[in-house]
């Protein structure tokens, strides 16, 4: 088992998440035209007096908070990234239903921050509204970010009772990390053995 693949499901998540916000982001931009960050002129009705199809910009983050922060927003970002990452042993990314949170956040949080860097805000472009109240409009990474932010709340409140297949592939983990403990351990021998006195009779004798 290789170091990646106990996070395989998180990695795929992660990346069909960014895939599919950046494709319907860059389709969005070739289809509708654009004339301000909050009114367009133009939008596609999905389902008529209730989902649209828009383009519109935020430079803040959700409901438009901090807007106008797009390097602070980016720096949290990869802030975020980076303990993920640190933390990944408390967080217990190798379980699956880890995973399956973290890899929807993962996915979302990558994908508005490859647009505040590219262009320096974020495209939204999901609008849904029932008669005169319209609900800010949002994208494929805010879903991703929402809906693993909710899966991790709902997996919190659950019974920490494992499944036969948490604690079989736990048992895996830790098979796998005492291979590879006792082989740098192994390692380490050797390397003793290499910087060790080749005769060291002979240089007692010259003492």
């Amino acid at each position: 088992m290789s170091k990646f693949s106990k996070y395989r499901l998180l990695l795929t998540l992660a990346a069909a998440v960014l895939l599919l916000d950046q494709a319907t982001k860059l389709w969005v931009v070739n289809t509708l035209p654009y004339e301000g960050a909050f009114f367009p002129p133009e939008s596609i009705e999905v389902i008529p007096g209730f989902f649209n199809i828009v383009w519109v910009t935020n430079t803040g983050a959700a409901w438009s908070m901090f807007s106008g922060h797009i390097w602070p927003l980016t720096a949290v970002g990869f802030l975020a990234l980076g303990l993920l990452f640190f933390f990944r042993k408390a967080l217990e990314l190798h379980l699956p239903k880890i995973q399956l949170s973290y890899g929807l956040i993962i996915g979302g949080i990558i994908g508005n921050m490859i647009d505040r860097i590219r262009i320096q805000k974020v495209i939204d472009f999901l609008d849904f509204h029932y008669g005169d109240y319209y609900f800010p409009s949002f994208n494929i990474a805010d879903s991703g970010i929402t809906v693993g932010v909710a899966l991790y709340i709902i997996f919190s409140f659950r019974s920490n009772e494992k499944t036969p297949e948490e604690i079989q592939k736990e048992n895996e983990e830790a098979v796998f990390n005492a291979a590879e403990n006792s082989g740098d351990e192994a390692e380490s021998s050797d390397s003793l053995e290499e910087n060790a006195p080749s005769n060291p009779l002979k240089q007692e004798d010259k003492a």
